[in-house]
This record gives C-alpha cells, structure tokens and sequence, in this order.
C-alpha cells in the first residue's frame, strides 16, 4: 500500500503541478497564412464506389500539418483528373499556388495510382509519381503520396504513413474497467487492438525501428514494465523491483531503455541496456526526477524534476552528475519531447497565475515559447519525427479525447477515436 501510495502522488506531482531568462516572449498563435493547395478528387476508371476518397484523405494530410490550406472541393472550378486537363487561371482566381490531379486506374486484384503537383503561378509540373495497392491500403497509398508531395513542396520529410499508439478506458460498470492498448493511423483512423487488460496500462512508447513497443501494466497489481513485439505480439518484463516502475524510453538506437525507480527509496531516473539487463543510475537527487526523453546523441536525456522547487526540465549527459536546466518560463514545465532537429523543446506549461495547463512549444536556439493549445488539463504531448505536428491528451465535453495541433499553431483538430477515455498518445518514427 505504502508503494501505491508513492505512485499516487508521483501520478499528481505529474498533474499538477534561480536564474530567469530576461523577457520571455510568449506567443498565443500562428499570424502567418498557409500556402493555399487544390487537392481536386481523382479519376477513378472503375464501376464500383471506392471506400476511400484519397483526394480528401491528402488534403487533411496537408492541412494538418499547419504549412497548406486545402482548397474546398466546393469552389473548385473544374475538376482535371492529368495535367493536360488542367485551366491554370481557374486556380489562379482561387488563390492556389499548388494544383494536385491524379488518377485511379483498376488492374488484376490491384488498383494503380498516378498524381501529379503544378505550381499554378509557373505552371510547371513539380512532382509526379505512381503507387499500387489493393483498395484495402486506399489510405496507405492517400498518406505515401501526401508524404511525397509534402516533402518535395518543403523540403521537409512527410510523417503522414506513421502510427500512432494510445489506451482507451472504458467503464463497465461497477468496479469493472477495460484498458486496451491500440494503435492507429497517425490521424485515427484503422485502430487496432494491441492489448487488453483489466488492470491500468500507461506510457506506451515506441522503438525507434517501430517493431517494438515499452509500456507500464499493473497486471501484476503493481506498475511493471513491460515490451512488445508488434508483429507477432510477443511480450517480455523487462523490470519487476521494488517500488515504482514507469516512463519508459528507448534509445535512439534502440539498445536501451531510459525508465523510473523508485527502488531506493526516490524516484529517479535509470538506463537499462537492453541485452545484457545491466542497470545504470542516471540521477542521484532528493527531489522526484521522470519522464526522461533521449536526446539524438543517446547521451543526453531530457526529464522532469521539482528539485528547483517546481516541476521544471533539465538535461544530463550519461556518466556525469550534474544536470543542467533548460526550462524557465512559467512555473510548471513537464513531460519534455524534442522535435527531431532538437530545434524545439514540447513540453506541459503553466505560466504564472494561472492555473491551467497547456502543450507549449519552446525554441531552443531563441528561448522564445509559444503556447500550442487552448484546451485545459492537457497533457502527454508526443511529436510527429518530422516535428510539424504534435498530439496530446486533453478532455473536451467532460471526456478524454486527442488533439492534434500543428507545431505552427494554425490547425487545433481532435482525432476520431473509440468509446471511452482516451490518453497517453506516442508517435511512432518514420515506418518507411
């Protein structure tokens, strides 16, 4: 009981919640406007209606991720399936500044995609490209020509083929809970049940290979880590000690686990090498230190500690004692995730005087911070790789839902997602 007890107040510490850097900048939104893009409905060359409509599928891809706004379908002028079909000065008086075509063409058991992108103001193709797949991966092949068109009209690699991981809750009644563990498109859809349980499962993360997934159970009636092979299901504990087990994180390569104790008394943060089980001690403070987060290096880790009196987030090399704070606007910053650059730092944030909690952004470089959400009791923020989007927890109408946000703050959206209390979201890495 006297365990449970630490976890309980770990778990508020999480909820709830020196030097100053000189005048903060706090921004609330995005100003700048988004590259207007006409994602017009493909051909399709069969008799039967498609489950999926791939152009809408593109447009949400390229909505979300703050950089584009799609044209409506409504006010689209003329509806060219090629390039060769295309009225440049249709687009030009919707203000496009990029025009996407494609067409479906039915095969043997396979369906075969073609689009093309055109700069509207040179009228010049920019991108043309093919992909094939049955109608079941209608969505796989909407997100892989998202992923290419974003990447060729920014530079910035597409994250719109990645999954995403999160638990459900779901009250039967009585003292009877269900928490299933699930994995997802990145936007929600095609959920799929990874595990249940009757006891409460938390902070799944993921490998950065995407075959694997860590995550805390109470099975046991105890918190335990546990990790899981996607593919075939396979599961194996990776710690039973004493105490307070949780936040696990792997590496950037994959090797070794960062993850929570509290075994000796405190909770603080250690590193497991995977293979052989040996166990490092990162930090060695009276204060709670968790939530670690692996710099790019897999040197560094990021994590939350109240040693400076409230929760804040500090940064320490492997080997070495002393730990350097990197967070000092507000008086709550927990739960860090970098943007794959390691240019941005997502965090938790409370400013001062007030009482909620927001997912805020902070440029590591300018020390500028920008808030992301407008919602209250958020939490669990995680990071597309390609640091364009993020998802995080929050309640909307008196139940627990996921908001996707773009990193620019200029698209706030929930995603579609099962009965019940839905939290704790992980992004995967690039799967392709």
């Amino acid at each position: 009981m006297r365990i449970l007890i630490r976890f309980v107040v770990f778990g508020l510490f999480l909820l709830a919640g020196v030097v100053h850097a000189a005048d903060p900048l706090v921004v609330t939104s995005g100003t700048d406007r988004a590259t207007p893009i006409a994602v017009v409905p493909f051909g399709w060359q069969g008799g039967t209606v498609l489950p999926e409509d791939m152009a809408e599928i593109i447009g949400n891809d390229m909505r979300n991720s703050g950089m584009f706004q799609p044209i409506p379908k409504q006010n689209m002028i003329s509806l060219p399936t090629r390039g060769t079909e295309i009225i440049f000065r249709d687009w030009k008086a919707l203000g496009a500044q990029y025009v996407m075509v494609g067409n479906i063409t039915p095969g043997a058991g396979k369906l075969q995609i073609r689009y093309e992108v055109y700069n509207v103001t040179t009228e010049q193709q920019v991108l043309t490209g093919t992909v094939g797949g049955s109608q079941d991966q209608l969505r796989d092949m909407a997100h892989y020509a998202s992923d290419q068109a974003f990447e060729k009209l920014t530079g910035i690699k597409g994250a719109f083929s990645t999954r995403l991981l999160y638990v459900t809750v779901e009250r039967l009644g009585g003292a009877n809970t269900r928490y299933t563990l699930q994995r997802s498109d990145y936007d929600g859809a095609r959920a799929v049940t990874l595990l249940q349980s009757r006891e409460p499962i938390l902070s799944p993360r993921y490998s950065p290979d995407g075959r694997r997934i860590a995550y805390v159970s109470f099975e046991q009636k105890r918190p335990r880590i546990f990790m899981q092979h996607i593919d075939t299901g396979r599961r194996e504990q990776i710690t039973n000690f004493e105490g307070l087990n949780g936040a696990p994180a792997f590496s950037p390569d994959g090797n070794r686990l960062a993850f929570v104790l509290s075994k000796d008394g405190n909770p603080e943060i250690y590193v497991m090498d995977l293979s052989s089980r040996q166990l490092q001690r990162l930090t060695n403070h009276y204060a709670i230190d968790t939530e670690p987060f692996w710099g790019a290096d897999g040197r560094t880790i990021y994590f939350t500690s109240d040693r400076a009196g409230k929760p804040q987030i500090y940064k320490q090399r492997l080997g070495t004692n002393s730990a350097e704070r990197v967070t000092f606007v507000g008086n709550y910053n927990a739960n860090p995730k970098l943007s794959a650059d390691e240019k941005t730092l997502v965090m938790i944030h409370r400013q001062e005087g007030y009482t909620n909690f927001k997912v805020a952004a902070q440029d590591l470089q300018r020390g500028s911070l920008r808030i992301l959400s407008e919602t209250s009791l958020d939490e669990s923020p995680t990071v597309a790789p390609n640091g364009t989007m993020l998802i995080y927890a929050t309640r909307q109408q008196g139940r627990g839902v996921l908001m996707l946000v773009s990193i620019n703050g200029r698209v706030r959206l929930p995603l579609p997602t099962a009965q019940g209390e839905v939290r704790e979201p992980s992004w995967s890495p690039y799967l392709n």
